[in-house]
């Protein structure tokens, strides 16, 4: 198994955990998150982990899928309303059984891709690695929600270094995504869960450097820098850490200053 494909699993089973714990009134939570609520933001995984299982198995049909799905965006239906309508009736003990089913069926999917084969998607195909990469991050990112609005406080692990590269690889798009002139990349220097370092474009000029949970907390917008311990040296890359988005859609803006701190 990819190392990729591992640290989604590891990802998914650590939130199936924690889900596991709640009752009922938790699931209506509402997060920092748009507004949605533990239920939403479960509804939301399993809504695209479905997506990705589809990829895979029905790439013949995916352009029709994708056609659908651009029908309803046009009669100003969105992603969130069709998961809503799909599964908020559940009882949430049934949502999360779905939700769990449905993240492994999707990674028992990715095990079998061969070769060099893609998944056809919104944007470019993409390797299994690469989806994986960005369905952990996903993952990772609303994960976070959930811990904030109960309350509660995780333990990194070094595998949130899929977070991160993700993170980095997307620091043009962040700029691209909001029709700004990209500046050059800056140089990226974080200390692990675990103590090691890890560097990203060693010869560029412009730095972040810090806690690797910062940098990802930051490029899933659950952080807004300030709140971090990150330094930012240069235009660039204060620039940059200003709007950082990981995640694909429309430009989204971090949490203002002092609305949540890092975990300590």
């Amino acid at each position: 198994m990819s190392q990729a494909i591992e640290w989604l699993r590891e990802e998914c089973e650590e939130l199936e955990q924690l889900l596991g714990g709640l009752s009922d009134a938790d699931w209506n939570l509402v997060t920092d998150y748009k507004d949605w609520t533990i239920a939403d933001q479960v509804m939301h995984l399993h809504q695209v982990d479905m997506w990705g299982a589809r990829a895979v198995t029905d790439p013949a049909g995916w352009d029709d899928f994708v056609k659908s799905v651009r029908t309803y965006q046009a009669s100003g239906k969105s992603h969130y309303d069709v998961a809503r309508e799909t599964w908020n009736a559940l009882p949430r003990a049934d949502l999360l059984a779905l939700w769990n089913k449905g993240w492994r069926e999707l990674i028992g999917k990715l095990e079998q891709v061969v070769g060099d084969d893609k998944l056809p998607w919104f944007g470019p195909p993409m390797r299994p690695d690469s989806f994986a990469g960005a369905r952990q991050m996903e993952t990772w990112a609303h994960s976070q929600r959930i811990w904030d609005v109960l309350g509660k406080t995780r333990t990194p692990t070094d595998r949130i270094k899929g977070v991160c590269e993700l993170g980095v690889r997307t620091q043009g798009w962040s700029f691209a995504n909001r029709k700004l002139e990209r500046p050059p990349v800056a140089r990226v220097e974080l200390t692990s869960p675990a103590g090691e370092q890890w560097l990203w474009n060693p010869d560029a000029e412009g730095l972040v450097s810090g806690s690797a949970l910062d940098f990802a907390l930051v490029v899933v917008q659950s952080r807004n820098v300030a709140d971090t311990g990150l330094k930012c040296e240069g235009d660039n890359a204060k620039a940059w850490m200003a709007i950082a988005q990981a995640f694909a859609g429309v430009p989204a803006d971090p949490p203002k200053p002092g609305t949540l701190k890092v975990p300590k």
